[in-house]
């Protein structure tokens, strides 16, 4: 996956109703730490790694690149989106396109937050990167992932094996004026 150049970045935060999509910060580092040692974020993932190698190699302010947004709650990360070019992506329905990611802490799930702060970082791909489809892949078994990505307007494209399980792509095609 590469960045989404050559987009401007950062840009200025982005603000929803109840969150605030913004580049990473120096006092977001303990919660990437606890986001990728998280068992349950990484169920659908291949797995959490082990906290201390996390916590060795995760700079003093992490994911600092094009495309990704910390998503932030009361002056709290909560979660980040991804947005990333799909170059090495293994389906060719996928290839060169904008790919969404996202993960929250177990702590935000349920409320709502994921879907605004994608729908977020969407409108604002479409206003940066405009007519570009957008694609998103998930386990076909987190029913809550292929439900949120119908949500947002992604549409099944194929099913297909890859690390060790059942793999859904859907794409969402760009908006027009008139949609």
């Amino acid at each position: 996956m590469d960045d989404l150049r050559p987009v401007a970045w950062p840009p200025e935060p982005i603000r929803t109703e109840r969150l605030v999509l913004r580049e990473s910060e120096a006092r977001d580092r303990a919660a990437f730490i606890e986001l990728l040692a998280s068992p349950q974020v990484h169920a659908y993932l291949g797995g959490p790694r082990p906290r201390d190698e996390i916590e060795r190699a995760m700079p003093a302010v992490p994911e600092r690149w094009p495309g990704s947004f910390v998503v932030d709650l009361d002056g709290s990360m909560i979660g980040q989106i991804l947005l990333r070019r799909a170059t090495g992506h293994r389906r060719p329905a996928a290839a060169g396109k904008p790919d969404l990611g996202y993960l929250f802490l177990p702590r935000a799930w349920g409320f709502g937050y994921a879907a605004e702060a994608c729908a977020a970082a969407l409108g604002w791909l479409a206003g940066a990167l405009p007519g570009e489809p957008v694609v998103i892949t998930t386990q076909t078994a987190n029913v809550g992932s292929t439900r949120l990505a119908a949500k947002l307007g992604f549409t099944e494209v194929e099913r297909f094996e890859a690390w060790g399980a059942e793999q859904w792509l859907g794409m969402r095609s760009p908006r027009t004026p008139s949609s």
